[in-house]
């Protein structure tokens, strides 16, 4: 699966019935962009999900539920109006794997081989904000 945007290899994979209200389009998978993060639905996800440091970028969760929380509260950084409580949702799940997502957001800004849509710094600060 090819990003729309920028035409890098999506890491596809499955979304637990859990996290499937939070998906702009409700499927049984995913797919984010490694380079530019952008979410995409999958009809037809791989039966487990990827390791998201290694597909991705190092600042993902290693627990692999946490992992698809974080790609999808990624993909819904586009708006915050919109999907505040999914994201919401899914940091808290994020969190209670052990990891902080405001933390990976900031390292996944830094990181020199993602070329965001969406600006990771300026988001990250608005849901400091809000989720305060």
């Amino acid at each position: 699966m090819e990003c729309p945007s920028c035409r890098t290899e999506m890491v596809r994979f499955p979304v637990a019935a859990e996290f499937r209200q939070h998906l702009p389009e409700e499927s049984p998978g995913a797919a984010i962009c490694p380079s530019c993060l952008v979410l995409e639905p999958d009809a037809e996800p791989p039966a487990e999900p990827p390791d998201f440091s290694v597909a991705v970028a190092g600042p993902f969760p290693d627990d692999p539920e946490a992992g698809v929380a974080m790609a999808i509260s990624i993909g819904l950084l586009t708006s915050l109006a919109l999907y505040r409580s999914d994201i919401d949702a899914l940091f808290e799940r994020i969190e209670e794997a052990g990891t902080d997502p405001l933390l990976a957001l900031d390292r996944l800004a830094t990181t020199g081989s993602i070329d965001s849509h969406v600006d990771l710094q300026g988001r990250k600060q608005q849901l400091e904000q809000l989720l305060e």
